[in-house]
């Protein structure tokens, strides 16, 4: 589905940056705390346990959200739980957002960043000409030493997208992850917990996901991207079913919806309660993350005050958010 998404691009903190100020340093911030809390000499964040952990994932996307973390207390007021999952989207080109990551860290959540190749090709990212700025990322990702999940070109399997099945054939598209990928690994920065999300399949859109899979050696997660919205499917087997039997054909890793949300109206209650079951009866999936924008619907959970209240009765399940720095 394609979406008008904002991204606070100026907000992002330079490659390779850290948000360490020479405040903080007369405040006793010593220069081996310094280094022990940026994660230089350390080994690099063990991601395992989060990858499928025994409770499931609560996360939500906001505009400014983990830059600023005002957006996500105001929205977990709203349901009344703290999201442990907060979901963003960057350019290419884009720093990497190292305050935003150690915010949503601090505050128990893990950070996703859907990394979203505008201006360039994945020919032209396969074939190295991006190498330096990737370098620059994955290095900034490691110094700071925090899980973060990337999702890289994410939608590829729909028309809507540059990197999609218009313009870049799946070949291209998986060179390049892989790519990536390998770039990431040269420098270390094995903290990161790699997420491939197609939309869903859906009539008339390409259905043979498996050209596009990069191989279970180079993704820990399947983020998948589906709506609810006034037309039907109305059920979560009918939404996500047809993916998610296409997905089990080649892979078996955790699934995440990485961006849901519902449309407001009448039967927004209703989609929230499918959404809340569907993943409650779905060992697979390991959560999910609200898109909560106005695009072009609006997704916004205060749109609908009827499904308001029936998401935050259904997050009251002890099932949904638990506190990633307490993972092991």
């Amino acid at each position: 589905m394609r979406l008008n998404r904002v991204v606070a691009a100026a907000l992002l903190v330079p490659l390779g940056s850290l948000v360490f100020s020479v405040a903080a340093c007369t405040q006793g911030l010593t220069a081996d705390r310094f280094r022990a809390e940026a994660g230089a000499g350390s080994p690099p964040h063990d991601v395992r346990p989060l990858l499928h952990p025994s409770k499931k994932y609560f996360g939500v996307s906001r505009p400014k959200a983990p830059h600023s973390m005002a957006p996500v207390h105001d929205w977990a007021r709203t349901v009344g739980k703290q999201p442990n999952l907060i979901h963003y989207f960057a350019g290419w080109g884009d720093g990497f957002d190292a305050s935003g990551t150690r915010n949503a860290w601090n505050s128990g959540a893990v950070t996703v960043v859907s990394w979203e190749p505008h201006g360039t090709t994945p020919t032209r990212i396969a074939d190295g000409a991006s190498d330096r700025y990737v370098r620059e990322y994955a290095k900034a990702v490691r110094t700071l030493n925090i899980p973060i999940a990337i999702s890289f070109a994410d939608e590829m399997n729909g028309d809507w997208e540059q990197w999609g099945t218009a313009e870049t054939t799946p070949r291209e598209y998986v060179r390049a992850w892989r790519h990536i990928h390998d770039l990431f690994a040269k420098v270390g920065a094995t903290n990161v917990i790699w997420t491939w999300s197609p939309n869903i399949v859906q009539p008339g859109t390409h259905k043979d996901l498996s050209p596009y899979y990069p191989g279970d050696t180079y993704v820990d997660w399947v983020g998948l991207v589906g709506y609810f919205t006034d037309w039907d499917p109305h059920s979560f087997n009918g939404l996500f079913g047809a993916t998610m039997t296409e997905i089990d054909r080649f892979s078996r890793k955790p699934r995440l919806l990485v961006e849901t949300a519902a449309m407001p109206g009448k039967r927004r209650a209703e989609h929230v309660r499918a959404l809340f079951s569907g993943i409650h009866s779905s060992p697979d999936i390991i959560g999910f993350a609200w898109f909560d924008y106005k695009a072009r619907a609006d997704w916004r959970l205060t749109a609908s005050p009827e499904g308001t209240a029936e998401f935050r009765r259904q997050a009251e399940n002890d099932l949904y958010g638990f506190d990633v720095r307490k993972v092991r």
